[in-house]
Order: structure tokens, then C-alpha cells, then sequence
């Protein structure tokens, strides 16, 4: 666990996140991260959660039309 202080930018109050913690989220300068609620709080995460919604309705449509799928691709 890392606890971190929160600081005054400019007229904001943010978060600074130490280098290991950009190295475990795979994270830069400039990336975007999305704060999502959780059993416990909040998550911090570098993945779009309403990606996931995407992923699956996606799944969903290629598992319905599997056999046209495979009519296509001979």
C-alpha cells in the first residue's frame, strides 16, 4: 500500500503519483486514467471501463453470427 498527500496545482488539488506507481499502471506523462467506484472507494485505472461493455457486445454479435462468419471467410 502507498499512501500519498494531496497537493495544491494551481487552482486544483491533485495526486502525485510516485514512479513505481506509473511503472506498475503502465503509465506517462499525458495518458489518461479513469477513477471508477469500488467495493471499498474508488479504482485508478488506465483501461476505459465502458470498453469492456463494448468488448463483450461485440463478443455477443460474433458468437450469434459465428456461421455467416465462417461463410465469409472462405
Amino acid at each position: 500500500m502507498t499512501a500519498l498527500k494531496l497537493t495544491q496545482i494551481g487552482n486544483s488539488v491533485g495526486v502525485i503519483l510516485p514512479k513505481e506507481v506509473l511503472a506498475r499502471l503502465k503509465l506517462e506523462k499525458g495518458d489518461t486514467v479513469f477513477v471508477t467506484d469500488a467495493a471499498n472507494g474508488v479504482m485508478l485505472t488506465p483501461y476505459d471501463p465502458s470498453l469492456d461493455a463494448q468488448l463483450e457486445a461485440g463478443r455477443e454479435f460474433m458468437r450469434e453470427y459465428r456461421d455467416t462468419f465462417h461463410q465469409l471467410a472462405k
